[in-house]
Order: C-alpha cells, then sequence, then structure tokens
C-alpha cells in the first residue's frame, strides 16, 4: 500500500503561481521505484484530466492545457512529486489529485483545491 498526500493548494490570483506537493509513503516503497508519477485534476462537472506526468527514463508529459505554464518534478529519495504552476488563470480552478503507479499497482491522493480568482 501507498498513502499519498497532497499539500500546497488554496486560493490565488490570476497571474499568480503555486506549487503543489505531494508525499508518498508505504513500506513497499523501499523495494519498488515509482513506475509513474501525475498530477491530475477535475473541475465541477467536468472529467479528471491529466495535468502533468513524470514516467521512468521518459520526459515529463504535459496537457495540453497546461503547456508551457507548469513544470511537474520528483524528489525521489524524499519520495516527493511537485506541480509548480505559473500565470494561472480561472480555468485552472480544480481539485489537484497526486497519483502514482508502483509495482503495477496505482494510487491516488485525496486531492488539493487550487482555486484561481479575484
Amino acid at each position: 500500500q501507498v498513502q499519498l498526500v497532497e499539500s500546497g493548494g488554496g486560493l490565488v490570483q490570476p497571474g499568480g503561481s503555486l506549487r503543489l506537493s505531494c508525499v508518498a509513503s508505504g513500506r513497499i516503497l523501499n523495494v519498488y521505484s515509482f513506475s509513474t508519477q501525475s498530477w491530475y485534476r477535475q473541475a465541477p462537472g467536468k472529467q479528471r484530466e491529466l495535468v502533468a506526468q513524470i514516467r521512468s527514463r521518459h520526459k515529463p508529459n504535459y496537457g495540453d492545457s497546461v503547456k508551457g505554464r507548469c513544470t511537474i518534478s520528483s524528489d525521489n529519495p524524499k519520495n516527493t512529486v511537485y506541480l509548480e504552476m505559473n500565470s494561472l488563470k480561472p480555468e485552472d480552478t480544480a481539485v489537484y489529485y497526486c497519483h502514482v503507479v508502483v509495482a503495477d499497482h496505482d494510487y491516488w491522493g485525496q486531492g488539493t483545491q487550487v482555486t484561481v480568482s479575484s
């Protein structure tokens, strides 16, 4: 089992920036590494969509709506994945979820709310 805890969400004005963090824990992480580390988001009334993803031995992948404005990074010794978001827009308002795949099992965090509003 892997537990994921996200943080860093909140209220930000349009054009502002936020950095989300997701810390993973679980004994399985002593044996297996992450296959993927991702951030998804879900806005009210919309489907969950991929924001950014890191896959082992691949370049980061970004959703079209955030390309050029977001950066995903990971600190594997700390089992932490980050999402840096810049030039935020009201349409970025959503619950942001951390997702990882470890040993062919996928795990979701509880989500952190990001609200972009003046």
